[in-house]
């Protein structure tokens, strides 16, 4: 039994888990809904992972911000908005350029006769009060990223201001060294969970798999072909981007495809978070930088949920007979970009933007219900694609301040 175990601990994670993958796929489809029965165990998975979210972002700015000037942190985090507007809308344009290709839809008939409950939207506004929560205490109970990174930010400059006064500086360094060193114990308990993470892979695509089954897909499969063919289309465009800016693809992508593979079975940015800070970590980025740009994109750079936006607004324009003016296509841009910021993390947050565009561009809120029986499959494209471009941002960003010296 020892050897069995020290072999699957001495085994490549990635084809652990590509295995999982396989084994997950097979175990769904010859068991269908009974597959469920498997549930507990990719919930505990979303619960390891999650229990290691606040440390991480927590210790892991605070030293971040020590290891990097204010000056620094600011011209970078420019660089990171400015990244994550433009890559959601050149996403967005990629989808509905994709979608008006091939028109997905068309010869589908809308249902009027059933309802989809959809989350009200908060609003631009309310996201960007979220930044400064009332108190610490509700950031971390309610999960708040924003709210995490914003205290991270805040406790490390005071930590910085505190270690640069003569005064004070055995206290400032004391305090740096222990988060310093819950920071390498928060990753050492990651290394733990990466060993479980394969298990979980199964059953939640053995849960999945079993509850979509094959009827969905082929019911709806053009829409999700032409979606996933956006999602190879991004990916390219990233690959290009990391390219230009002379980052190792090879590299990029050895480290990128657990946190890729994770956030494809999970449908989770924020649950998958812990796996893409160890990414960016083993592929030696800054950590002042991917400290903040990774939590930061979980919540509000949605690349993968504006291609959903754009393919579902061409499909329900189809759905009804209806055609797109440039002045409508421009706007579905401009409106799905701030969609895919203003309702980050909201439950149910997929058909929040999808309404949201919907009412904007004047199309039938109806066609929701038709594209919520392909919820999972569409989305699980679009959470590895979310996570694939804030990787991608953090790393060309830090290739851009691999100049400076004082990083």
């Amino acid at each position: 039994m020892k050897h069995i175990w020290q072999g699957y601990i001495n085994t490549s994670l990635i084809l652990k888990i590509t295995i999982a993958l396989i084994l997950g796929i097979i175990t769904g489809l010859l068991f269908g809904e009974n597959a469920a029965v498997l549930e507990p165990f990719g919930n505990l998975l979303i619960r390891l992972l999650t229990f290691l979210i606040i440390p991480l972002i927590l210790f892991t700015l605070i030293v971040g911000v020590n290891q990097t000037r204010l000056t620094n942190l600011s011209r970078m985090g420019g660089k990171v908005f400015l990244y994550y507007i433009i890559t959601s809308a050149l996403a967005l344009t990629v989808a509905i350029t994709l979608a008006s290709f091939i028109n997905p839809g068309d010869g589908v008939m809308l249902q009027t006769d059933e309802e989809v409950n959809i989350p009200d939207n908060p609003g631009f506004t309310s996201v960007l009060l979220q930044i400064v929560p009332k108190n610490i205490v509700s950031a971390f109970n309610e999960m708040n990223l924003l709210g995490i990174i914003f205290t991270a930010i805040i406790f490390g400059i005071a930590i910085a201001s505190i270690r640069a006064s003569e005064k004070t500086k055995h206290l400032g360094d004391t305090v740096f060294y222990v988060a310093e060193g819950l920071n390498e114990a928060t990753f050492k308990v990651m290394s733990w969970v990466l060993q479980y993470v394969p298990i979980g892979i199964f059953a939640i695509m053995a849960k999945t798999v079993g509850n979509q089954g094959i009827d969905t897909l082929t019911s709806l499969g053009e829409m999700v072909a032409v979606f996933y063919g956006a999602i190879v289309i991004q990916l390219i465009l990233y690959t290009i981007v990391l390219k230009l800016f002379k980052v190792n693809i090879r590299q990029f992508y050895s480290q990128a495809r657990t946190p890729m593979i994770t956030a494809f079975v999970t449908q989770s940015s924020s649950g998958t978070l812990p796996l893409t800070l160890n990414a960016a970590k083993n592929l030696q980025l800054s950590r002042g930088l991917y400290g903040f740009s990774l939590p930061l994109g979980a919540t509000i750079n949605m690349d993968g949920a504006a291609i959903r936006i754009g393919v579902s607004a061409v499909f329900a324009a189809n759905v009804v007979g209806a055609s797109f003016s440039m002045g409508n296509l421009i706007e579905i841009v401009v409106v799905g970009t701030l969609a895919t910021i203003g309702t980050a993390g909201v439950p149910g947050a997929g058909l929040v933007m999808i309404a949201t565009v919907f009412s904007m561009a004047g199309l039938p809120i109806e066609t929701v219900v038709l594209l919520s029986s392909i919820d999972a499959l569409v989305g699980m494209g679009a959470t590895m694609t979310n996570i694939t471009g804030d990787l991608t941002g953090t790393t060309v960003i830090n290739a851009t301040e691999k100049k400076k010296s004082d990083i």
